[in-house]
């Protein structure tokens, strides 16, 4: 259950600031689905636009990585914070984006070998090798 209201198109509609968001995500995604996350933020409007113009930027600019490896990436990131919500919503897109079940598979096999082994040189302490340092 939410800690806050998730508004309405209704409510959206009488907040300008809340209305040219929904109006732009809508008209950026090419959809009319307009996700809990943002009606969440809609609370605060300069949260909320603030949010949505970097993530505009980054997740639905020219990618040099292209857009399913980018939210694949975000599942990636969502899982380490645990992140039910993002897991969710980012898988979603990944998939309408091109992500098949081959690569979601992999993607979940490299997830969970990177935390436990990033588990094990946390508790290790492992010094990193000065081969892997950048030098400046």
């Amino acid at each position: 259950m939410a800690t806050v209201k998730l508004l309405t198109d209704a409510e959206a509609e009488a907040i300008p600031q809340v209305k040219a968001v929904f109006d732009d995500i809508r008209a950026t995604r090419k959809s009319d689905f307009v996700n809990n996350f943002w009606r969440a933020l809609a609370n605060q409007p300069a949260l909320l636009q603030s949010t949505w113009t970097s993530l505009k930027a980054v997740m639905a600019a020219d990618s040099t990585l292209g857009p399913a490896f980018q939210e694949m990436i975000y599942i990636a990131v969502s899982t380490a914070n645990g992140c039910s919500y993002c897991i969710h919503s980012h898988t979603a897109a990944a998939r309408a984006k091109g992500m098949t079940e081959a690569q979601h598979a992999e993607l979940l096999a490299i997830i969970g070998l990177a935390a436990q082994t990033n588990h094990l040189v946390t508790a290790l302490q492992v010094p990193v090798d000065p081969v892997f340092l950048i030098e400046g």
